[in-house]
């Protein structure tokens, strides 16, 4: 999952945050702190705001599911009933 931002960013060295942890926590509630290991792994700080509020907007109701289910039975049967009618 990518979070979209348009606040600055903040880009600093692993090394760096070991050595001041606090001040980029502090930093990453207002803005993205990316953290750069070696060359080749990079690292996105942010803070969570509510985490139930996020968890309950990627939530989905039982009728989206029971739509979804359907709308899979019919897209198995409908190309069951095709390849029968090809076989025929």
């Amino acid at each position: 999952m990518y979070l979209y931002f348009e606040k600055t960013m903040v880009v600093i060295s692993s090394a760096e945050l070991r050595g001041n942890m606090k001040k980029y926590l502090d930093i990453a509630k207002k803005e993205q702190v990316v953290i750069q290991r070696g060359k080749n792994e990079t690292f996105v700080l942010v803070a969570q705001q509510n985490p139930v509020e996020y968890d309950l907007a990627r939530a989905v109701t039982v009728e989206e599911v029971l739509a979804k289910v359907r709308e899979g039975l019919t897209e198995l049967y409908e190309r069951k009933d095709s390849a029968k009618a090809v076989g025929e």
